[in-house]
Formats: C-alpha cells, sequence, structure tokens
C-alpha cells in the first residue's frame, strides 16, 4: 500500500454504508471513491465489501479488515500529534452537529474566535434536532440535549442547561402575571405546546415537585401545537401564551425586556448537554479541542 488514502475512503464508505455519501463527506468525487476500494481490494486479494445498486455492507473479511484499518488510522493520527501542544494549530475537517437553537444563539456566534485560531481547520456543522446517526453519517462529534440514547455512543456530560418560564409584555398584561402555580388555571393563562411530532401529546407544563429533585407537569390549556423549538420561542415572544425554554436560548429577550421570566421558583428541570462520539478512537485532537472549546462556550448557561 503506498499511501493511506485508499485505506480512508473504505473505512468512510463501510461506515457510512455508501459510496455517495462518503465521498461527500470526504470531498471527493464518487468515482474516485469507488476505484480508492476496488484498488484496495486489488491490493489486499480479497473482496471488502458487497455492492448492490442500493446497498454497500463489509463482507466478512471486510469486517475483520475494518476493524483492523479504523485502529491504524487512529494510531497514526495520535503519532502525528504527539508532540503537538495546545498552541498548535489544528488542520483537517471536523464534521459536527449541533441542536438548531444552541447553534443559532449560542455556539455559531462565538465561532469566529474558534476559527482565528485554527485557520487551517474546515467545519462541517449540520444543525438538526433529531437525533443522528454519528457513523452512518459521518460525524465526528454531535452536542445532544437530552438522552443519548443509545449505550454503545461515547458520551461526555458538560452539565445541565439551565431553563426559565418566560412570556411577553403583552400577553401577561392580558393575563396577568402568575404568582403560583394555581394562577396558571385561576387567570386563565394559556401556553404554547411543543412535542417533535405534530398530534402526538404535549410536554405537558413542568413544575419541581418539592426538594426531591423530582418533577411533574401540569396540564394548562393552549391552541399552538408546534414542533420546532425556534417556532415555539417565536410564538411566545409573540405573545401567543406561555414557554418553558433554555435560558441560552431566549437570553437576548429577556434582557432587552422583550420576554419576562415567570414562576422562577418553578421552573422546570435542566436538560442534560452531553458531547457525544462514535467510538473512543473517534477522539482526535480536533474533536478534543472542539469539545474544550464548546464546554467553555456553554459553561455560563449550565447547572
Amino acid at each position: 500500500m503506498h499511501d493511506l488514502s485508499s485505506l480512508i475512503v473504505f473505512v468512510r464508505v463501510a461506515e457510512m454504508g455508501s459510496f455517495t455519501r462518503a465521498a461527500d463527506s470526504l470531498g471527493i468525487q464518487k468515482g474516485r471513491a469507488s476505484a480508492a476500494v476496488r484498488k484496495l481490494e486489488e491490493e489486499v486479494g480479497v473482496r471488502l465489501l458487497h455492492r448492490t445498486t442500493r446497498t454497500v455492507q463489509l463482507t466478512e473479511d471486510g469486517r475483520a479488515y475494518h476493524a483492523r484499518a479504523r485502529e491504524l488510522l487512529a494510531n497514526i493520527e495520535d503519532m502525528q500529534t504527539m508532540f503537538a501542544n495546545d498552541d498548535v494549530a489544528l488542520r483537517g475537517r471536523l464534521r459536527i452537529d449541533l441542536p438548531t437553537e444552541l447553534a443559532r444563539t449560542t455556539i455559531v456566534p462565538a465561532l469566529p474566535e474558534f476559527m482565528a485560531s485554527n485557520p487551517e481547520l474546515e467545519l462541517e456543522i449540520s444543525s438538526t434536532d433529531r437525533q443522528v446517526d454519528l457513523v452512518q453519517e459521518g460525524f465526528d462529534c454531535v452536542l445532544r440535549i437530552g438522552p443519548i440514547g443509545d449505550e454503545t455512543l461515547i458520551a461526555r456530560l458538560l452539565g445541565r442547561l439551565r431553563m426559565v418560564n418566560a412570556a411577553s409584555p403583552a400577553y401577561l398584561a392580558r393575563h396577568g402575571v402568575p404568582q403560583s402555580l394555581d394562577d396558571l388555571r385561576s387567570q386563565g393563562h394559556r401556553t404554547i405546546h411543543y412535542s417533535r411530532t405534530l398530534g402526538t401529546k404535549p410536554y405537558g407544563w413542568e413544575y419541581p415537585n418539592g426538594d426531591d429533585g423530582e418533577y411533574e407537569t401540569l396540564s394548562v390549556p393552549g391552541s399552538l401545537h408546534v414542533n420546532s423549538v425556534q417556532t415555539y420561542e417565536a410564538a411566545g415572544l409573540a405573545g401567543m401564551g406561555l414557554i418553558q425554554a433554555a435560558y441560552s436560548g431566549i437570553r437576548q429577550h429577556l434582557e432587552s425586556g422583550a420576554m419576562v421570566e415567570v414562576l422562577p421558583q418553578f421552573r422546570p428541570g435542566p436538560l442534560d448537554v452531553s458531547l457525544v462520539v462514535a467510538h473512543r478512537r473517534n477522539l482526535s485532537p480536533r474533536v478534543r479541542a472542539f469539545m474544550k472549546w464548546v464546554e467553555g462556550v456553554l459553561q455560563p448557561y449550565l447547572e
């Protein structure tokens, strides 16, 4: 094997299950990716991938080869950076996924400083509120809010995202400022319902039940049901009802007076924020540096 390019392409194709997606993630043509894998198979003398018109899967030999190839590439990267220090600029491509609202309000506005320190780093940022597949979609690292949902992933808990209850001044002028949970009903308050899938039961109004760290939900009426965090916060800003949102997302509205925090003694439970990789071997210097930077950016909003 004269170079490692074919090996890199093979590992990416195997993990993403697609020549097209692998080529896109590597910034090369699909034909080049296919040729690289064919060349590798000729060199090792066995078929590594089963190819059909719809799927690409590892053969039995391919699975064994893939495991060794991943380890080899990780070891090479470790060797290349073993004497590097924190002052060395990062190079290469880093593919990450971020929750949409956290990306928009908190992380992306802080990115210029990170990129200025690492001008040779190329970032690919996906922003979505669904749980992406790290391996199949080729992500080096993802930031997740709430449960991880997959015990095979490696997660580093950064902290818990502070949540607040809020409403617009216009809404509070119409309905009054609630001082207790009973006021939510007696004053005729409305809430904006949120759930990830329209038509499903909304999450309800969450509140702490005593000092034991437990939370319960209260049913509060509302005529608007949304499945987007951005729409949820925009509806609250427009005076359509009470919302329970991450402080990081609506901080600017609270500071400007466009929204007002209510019932601070009954804030909803904070949400776990974790950085997730598919394997410990995914912790390249680029990933470690990004994780350290993100932790610093989010620290003011975590409990």
